[in-house]
C-alpha cells in the first residue's frame, strides 16, 4: 500500500484514482453531485485524481455531427472533433470543485501527457508523464483528467475507443501506484448475473481478476474488458461503485486469495444475446481445413468465437463457430460465395437466434464435476446444448435464443448464487 500516515491527523491518506463515465457527468447537477463526492474523499486526507468521460450521448453527436459532414470520417480528424467531448467535462467539474472550495485543476490527454501510438479512434497507450499530476497532487489540488483521449509522439490527439475512459483511469493509477481505482457507474458493483434476469442476483464483495475478465467478455457489460486486461497486467485494485448512492462498498476487482476458504466455486453467470451459429456441411476431412474455412471470415474482420467440429464417417467433417449476430449475414454471404465452392462443402446453413450462457468462478480450478451439474441442469429443462466451450475457469454452452432467461435463472439456482454465502 502507498497509504501514508497524515502529519496533521491520525488520518490513513491513499492515493485514489476515482472514474466517473457519461451518465454520471449527464448535467450540471450530476457534475455537482460528484464533485461534493470527491470533497468528502479529500476531507478524508486522501490525494484524488478524477477521469471523466464526456457528458451521456455527447460523443454520439458529435460523430453524427461528422457524418453529416463526412460520409466516411477521416480518423484523425474524427479524434479532434469526439476528443472535446471530455474537454468541457474536466473544465466543468474543476469549477465545481473550486466552488466547493477545493483547488482543483483540469487537464486533456495530451496535456498530461498521455502519449499513445497513431492508431486514430482506436489507439492504445504507450506511456503517462505523471510529473504533474504528482506536483498537483502535492500541492493538495485536486487533478481532473479527460478520459478516452492522448497524444501520440507527432502531437496529433487521439482516442482510446469504446471504453477509454475506463482505461485512462485504470492506466493513471498504474502510472501513480494508487492504492485504488474506483470505477463509478450506474450500478453499484458486479452481481453474480444480471438482477433484471434474476431478482435474487447477489451483489459480489470481491471477484478475481481473472473471473472479470472471463465476465466481460462473455456479456457482462459492468466494466470494458480492455480495461480489466490493463489492471490486471499492472496489479491496479480495481473497484467498481454506483455514482447514486452516497454509501456502499461496490465489488472489489483484486487478485485471487489463497486463503479465502469460503471462496465460491461458482461466482457468476454470464450471458450474450448475440451470437450466431454458422455450419459449413461435409468439408474435406484434411489437414489446413480448418484455415481454409475460418482465414477468409478472419480477414472481412469478422470476429470468430466457439468453434466445433465433428469428423463423419465418410471422411467429411462439419465445421460449425460462432460470430456475432451483427457479422452473421456477412459472414454466410462470403462462406457461401466464396468459401463453399473453394473448398466443395455441401452445404453452410446459420442460425442467428442462439445465445451464449457461461458460469464462470476459480473455484473450478479445485472442485470437479461443475460441467456435469451444468448439463444435468439445462437437460432437466428440455434445453438443448448446441456447442460447448471450456477454458481453467469457465463453461460456455450456445442455446436457443428463447431459453436464454430459463437457462440462467436455472443455473443461478443450481449452483447457489442466490445464497449469501456464496
Amino acid at each position: 500500500m502507498r497509504a501514508t500516515q497524515n502529519s496533521n491527523a491520525s488520518k490513513i491518506v491513499a492515493l485514489i484514482v476515482q472514474k466517473y463515465g457519461g451518465t454520471s457527468m449527464g448535467s450540471p447537477e450530476r457534475i455537482k453531485s460528484v464533485a461534493q463526492r470527491v470533497a468528502k474523499f479529500k476531507a478524508k486526507g486522501h490525494q484524488v485524481v478524477v477521469v471523466v468521460s464526456a457528458m451521456s450521448g455527447e460523443t454520439n453527436r458529435l460523430i453524427g455531427l461528422a457524418h453529416e459532414i463526412q460520409k466516411h470520417p477521416d480518423p484523425r480528424e474524427l479524434d479532434v472533433v469526439i476528443s472535446t467531448g471530455e474537454q468541457v467535462t474536466i473544465g466543468l467539474l474543476s469549477m465545481a470543485l473550486i466552488d466547493a472550495g477545493l483547488k482543483a485543476k483540469s487537464y486533456t490527454g495530451a496535456q498530461v501527457k498521455i502519449l499513445t501510438n497513431n492508431a486514430f479512434t482506436k489507439a492504445r497507450i504507450v506511456s503517462i508523464d505523471e510529473e504533474n499530476i504528482r506536483n498537483d497532487l502535492d500541492e493538495g489540488k485536486v487533478v481532473v483528467v479527460a478520459g478516452f483521449q492522448g497524444m501520440d509522439e507527432n502531437g496529433n490527439i487521439t482516442t482510446l475507443g469504446r471504453g477509454g475512459s475506463d482505461t485512462t483511469g485504470v492506466a493513471i493509477a498504474a502510472a501513480l501506484g494508487a492504492d485504488e481505482c474506483q470505477i463509478y457507474t450506474d450500478v453499484d458493483g458486479v452481481y453474480t448475473t444480471d438482477p433484471r434476469l434474476v431478482p435474487e442476483a447477489r451483489r459480489l464483495k470481491s471477484i478475481t481478476f481473472e473471473e472479470m475478465l472471463e465476465m466481460a467478455s462473455l456479456g457482462s457489460k459492468v466494466l470494458q474488458i480492455r480495461s480489466v486486461e490493463f489492471a490486471g497486467k499492472y496489479k491496479v485494485k480495481l473497484r467498481v461503485l454506483s455514482s447514486f448512492q452516497e454509501e456502499g462498498e461496490g465489488t472489489l476487482i483484486t487478485f485471487e486469495e489463497n486463503d479465502k476458504m469460503e471462496q465460491a466455486i461458482i461466482s457468476g453467470i454470464a450471458f450474450n444475446r448475440d451470437e450466431a451459429k454458422i455450419t459449413v456441411l461435409g468439408v474435406p476431412d484434411k489437414p489446413g481445413i480448418a484455415y481454409q474455412v475460418i482465414g477468409p471470415v478472419s480477414d472481412a474482420n469478422i470476429d470468430v468465437d466457439m468453434i466445433i467440429q465433428n469428423v463423419g464417417v465418410d471422411g467429411s467433417t462439419d465445421f460449425s463457430f460462432t460470430v456475432h449476430r451483427n457479422e452473421f449475414n456477412k459472414a454466410m454471404d462470403l462462406l457461401k460465395k466464396t468459401v463453399q465452392p473453394h473448398i466443395g462443402a455441401r452445404d453452410v446453413v446459420g442460425d442467428n437466434k442462439t445465445a451464449k450462457v457461461s458460469v464462470v468462478g476459480v473455484g473450478m480450478r479445485s472442485h470437479v464435476g461443475i460441467a456435469s451439474k451444468m448439463f444435468r441442469t439445462l437437460a432437466e429443462e428440455g434445453i438443448n446444448i448446441q456447442m460447448i466451450s471450456t477454458s481453467e475457469i469457465k463453461i460456455s454452452v450456445v442455446i436457443d435464443e428463447k431459453y436464454l432467461e430459463l437457462a440462467v435463472r436455472v443455473l443461478h439456482k443450481a449452483f447457489d448464487l442466490d445464497q449469501e454465502s456464496a
